[in-house]
């Protein structure tokens, strides 16, 4: 699945929400004009069948949806998108970055072309990532991400703009090394997803991809807000 082919905001700007079910997908592609990835995470089944039935609900209306891990991007529900995965062809999967090259092939064995993002995280100084906890340069973490066929690399946890730089860092070095996409995640809600966006528009990342979860579900149904929706790319767009 190439990302790239998606309907993009500005030609280059997808949002990934939740959907809690095929109804709240509806209501968030509706509100977000199109440019939305909705999205599961594993954490939230118990039964692989429940996410794979799950998948295929949403799919009935969204060309693509995203599996992610759960549990603030927790590295062990790796195998458990994988298998949701193989059982529902989702279109796009989130991994820890050591298990994204295998994932990949994994699925592509199975007649399955998925995009497969590999998570790592912010290192507290721009030019540097953490992967499995180790310091590493943005360079050599491209370098490593190219040379595993690695596409897309997921940015957790953001914490708002706190480490919008090292961000900004990462998508310049990534769009000159040929990474299709950079998916942010955590801390990012209306107030700041301009911000956020106006950052990295200059960068030529091709695909900007923002996991928004928090800021924008209802607490008491565990429903995605189409309001909330509606109301970023409303800001994004000025």
């Amino acid at each position: 699945m190439d990302l790239r082919k998606l309907n993009k905001l500005d030609d280059f700007l997808l949002f990934n929400f939740l959907a809690k079910d095929r109804e709240n997908a509806e209501e968030i592609l509706e509100a977000g004009q199109g440019f939305v990835v909705p999205g599961i995470v594993s954490s939230d089944f118990a039964m692989i069948a429940d996410g794979i039935k799950k998948v295929a609900e949403l799919k009935e209306v969204a060309p693509v949806v995203s599996v992610g891990l759960g549990d603030n991007g927790n590295p062990a529900n790796w195998d458990k998108v994988l298998d949701i995965a193989a059982g529902s062809n989702p279109g796009h999967i989130n991994q820890p970055f050591e298990k994204s090259s295998y994932s990949r092939g994994f699925l592509k064995a199975k007649g399955l072309d998925q995009a497969v993002n590999g998570l790592v995280s912010p290192a507290r100084k721009v030019g540097y990532v953490k992967l499995s906890g180790m310091e590493m340069r943005v360079e050599d973490l491209v370098d490593l991400a190219v040379s595993m066929g690695v596409e897309s690399i997921k940015f957790m946890p953001l914490k708002g703009v706190t480490h919008l730089e090292e961000l900004v860092y990462l998508c310049r070095v990534a769009a000159e090394k040929g990474i299709v996409s950079i998916e942010p995640a955590g801390g990012i809600s209306a107030d700041n997803i301009v911000a956020i966006v106006d950052a990295v528009r200059e960068t030529g990342i091709p695909v900007f991809m923002p996991h928004i979860f928090g800021s924008t579900i209802d607490k008491n149904t565990g429903r995605t807000i189409p309001e909330e929706v509606a109301k970023i790319v409303r800001l994004v767009r000025g």
